[in-house]
């Protein structure tokens, strides 16, 4: 996977280094709680840096110890690991929604106002980060009504900024709920704990961290050769197109192969920091590929916001034409990104400078 492969032959790793990593993770957490309470979460939605940071950090710790429980599990209690992970995820779900619903709405409306006010609409030039071979036009295979997109875009970013607005604020109450419930008070006490103490099994001061790791780092790379690389090399895949401006409501079947992949990237460099801390060598493949997953994620999930508005009952054609144009365009990102991911994952396989 990365350029220093980790060698599930090494010898053992003390679990006082799973132990001091588990600690200074909860400290995190801890620490940002206090900072969140004393910035006054409530104030999040108008702004306040602070909230939104201690909520971010929140978030960063509760992924890095359930991610780290789920790689090194048979290191630990198994009652008490196998209970606090699902508590963790929920946290950190929870506490993402309402960024994630600002980020897209920002993201739509940002790429509304350059479809509309682009003169290479619809026969748009390739993106930055288009891949080579793209010809134009790949980018938006519709009619060429600029006129009615111009009309229609105004409409649909209304329509796209009262629906995420107000998906961003149930997401926020519910953040607020979250951190005022017994539950969280409850995961909150277990990280308290685990500050002091982590529960690690017997063996695990005579069993290596090397071989755990490196199991994770293999089911990346299955997951890697599971995904059609091919069909990611491309310029556009319509099949993707038709699938997300049908009638049916679920989601893209093909991004959630890749969706698994980004979460297995995410424990295997958490798996990384385990075994390395603070002195991990920098991979470049590993920063690259991570990228591009993410900007498949956010694309992915703005296109399926699209849609959905589009399936709005009884909105003007020109709207929903600047819907399925928008659509179209943030696929075609999502399938960017995975021809950059597949740039990033196979330059070092082939020998690529």
């Amino acid at each position: 996977m990365a350029q220093q492969h980790l060698d599930p032959t090494a010898g053992p790793v003390a679990g006082d280094t799973l132990a001091a990593y588990l600690q200074a993770q909860a400290t995190e957490f801890l620490r940002a709680l206090r900072q969140h309470r004393e910035t006054g979460g409530a104030t999040a939605t108008n702004g306040a840096e602070e909230a939104v940071d201690a909520a971010r950090a929140l978030r960063r710790s509760a992924r890095r110890i359930s991610g780290t429980l789920h790689t090194f599990r048979p290191l630990l209690d198994e009652g008490w690991s196998e209970g606090m992970r699902p508590e963790l995820a929920w946290l950190s779900g929870t506490l993402a929604r309402e960024h994630a619903y600002g980020a897209r709405l920002e993201r739509l409306l940002a790429a509304l106002h350059r479809l509309s006010g682009s003169s290479a609409f619809p026969a748009q030039a390739p993106a930055p980060d288009a891949h080579p071979g793209t010809h134009p036009g790949a980018r938006a295979q519709l009619p060429s009504e600029k006129g009615t997109l111009t009309v229609g875009a105004a409409k649909a970013g209304a329509l796209l900024e009262r629906q995420l607005t107000l998906a961003r604020t149930r997401a926020h109450s519910a953040a607020l709920q979250a951190l005022g419930s017994s539950r969280f008070h409850a995961v909150a006490d277990n990280v308290a704990v685990l500050a002091s103490e982590v529960p690690l099994t017997a063996s695990a001061s005579v069993t290596g961290l090397r071989p755990l790791a490196a199991a994770a780092e293999e089911r990346l790379c299955d997951a890697v050769a599971g995904l059609p690389l091919i069909t990611a090399g491309h310029p556009y895949n319509a099949e993707a197109l038709i699938h997300g401006l049908s009638a049916d409501t679920a989601p893209q079947p093909q991004d959630a192969p890749w969706h698994q992949v980004r979460l297995l990237l995410r424990l295997h460099r958490y798996a990384r920091e385990v075994l390395f801390g603070d002195e991990a060598p920098v991979d470049v493949r590993l920063l690259t590929t991570g990228q591009a997953l993410d900007r498949h994620r956010d694309a992915a999930e703005a296109a399926a916001a699209a849609a959905s508005a589009a399936r709005t009952p009884r909105i003007a054609p020109a709207t929903a034409y600047a819907l399925g144009v928008l659509h179209a365009d943030q696929r075609h990102e999502v399938e960017a990104a995975r021809f950059a991911f597949q740039r990033a994952w196979m330059r070092e396989t082939v020998g690529t400078p």
